[in-house]
């Protein structure tokens, strides 16, 4: 979630707003603290894999090709763990 998104939901759920139409400036701050923490997130989530990966003991080469994490792998993580 990117700080736009959080501010267009501050907007939608009334809680930004103001006579030229800005964004209050502490709901500005928290559209950034948020998407902040939803970068981090993804990031060691998508490193996690990797480490899981790495620690893993593979018969040879291929397997270990076919099952190293990829970005698709990463995509799929970080929506399931939105829906946990």
């Amino acid at each position: 979630m990117d700080r736009e998104a959080v501010i267009r939901m501050a907007r939608e759920a009334g809680l930004a707003y103001g006579s030229d139409e800005k964004p209050l400036g502490s709901v500005t701050r928290f559209a950034a603290l948020v998407a902040e923490h939803e970068r981090e997130q993804c990031a060691r989530l998508c490193d996690q894999m990797f480490h899981d990966w790495c620690n893993q003991e593979f018969e040879d080469e291929d397997e270990a090709y076919k099952n190293k994490p990829d970005a698709e792998d990463c995509k799929k993580a970080i929506r399931a763990r939105g829906n946990t």
